[in-house]
């Protein structure tokens, strides 16, 4: 029996397959969260890539996933990530009981099961300052874009302005938060002159963001389904 709802919370994998998960796959937690707005988009992890698209369910406990495009990183263990791509394309209903969700095909065993875990408000875990280790996008490696000096940001909230540097000027931006969702204002920077896409990169990517998730000391910058930066807790 359901005795819970799809949105509102993290899901941790814990089984899939019928064989448990680690707690940490590529030192990242494997999850899936269910967004309830217009365009009921859901966000996972196997543990490498950011997974993401669009779903639909039903009062039933019917659910069909559609994917979008992921992140292109290549780790160390891949095969969670590439069961949990397989019970996207498999899984036709859900079941919720005890905080644990399960996705099934038919009446078969389960094909991947979920623990659901108590955040914190995300928007507190912002504060700090994080540096860009990836960048999705340009055609130049990210050791190219960024040979000298990786661009950071700084949260310092209830203030709603981050500061940072580029890679080259230091800057200056506003942003609203909303729960998991986020929207950079322009960025206003010092007047150095920069060699390379380094900078105008990081600027014309941080606008297109609109939603962040927090996994220990990752900070994942997301647009749409897509996760388009990453930084690590400085």
């Amino acid at each position: 029996m359901e005795t819970t709802s799809l949105t509102g919370k993290k899901w941790k994998l814990i089984e899939i397959g019928g064989q448990p998960v680690a707690d940490k796959i590529n030192n990242k937690e494997p999850f899936i969260e269910f967004n309830s707005g217009e365009e009921n988009r859901y966000t996972a992890s196997g543990g490498c890539n950011g997974l993401g698209g669009t779903y639909t369910s039903s009062d039933n406990g019917k659910i069909k996933f559609e994917q979008g495009m992921s992140t292109m990183m290549a780790c160390e263990d891949m095969s969670i990530e590439n069961q949990l791509k397989n019970v996207f394309g498999t899984a036709d209903n859900y079941t919720i009981a005890n905080n644990i969700l399960s996705l099934n095909k038919a009446k078969m065993a389960p094909l991947a099961r979920f623990q659901a875990v108590t955040t914190v408000n995300e928007g507190a875990l912002l504060n700090g300052s994080w540096e860009v280790d990836y960048i999705s996008g340009p055609r130049i490696a990210f050791n190219g874009l960024y040979p000298n000096k990786k661009p950071t940001i700084t949260f310092n909230l209830p203030d709603t302005i981050a500061t940072g540097n580029s890679s080259c000027n230091n800057f200056r931006v506003s942003f609203k938060l909303d729960g998991g969702n986020i929207k950079f204002g322009m960025p206003m920077s010092t007047k150095m002159a920069c060699e390379g896409q380094g900078e105008s990169t990081f600027f014309k990517t941080l606008q297109t963001i609109n939603k962040f998730s927090i996994s220990e000391n990752t900070l994942t910058l997301i647009m749409g389904d897509i996760a388009v930066m990453r930084l690590q807790k400085k």
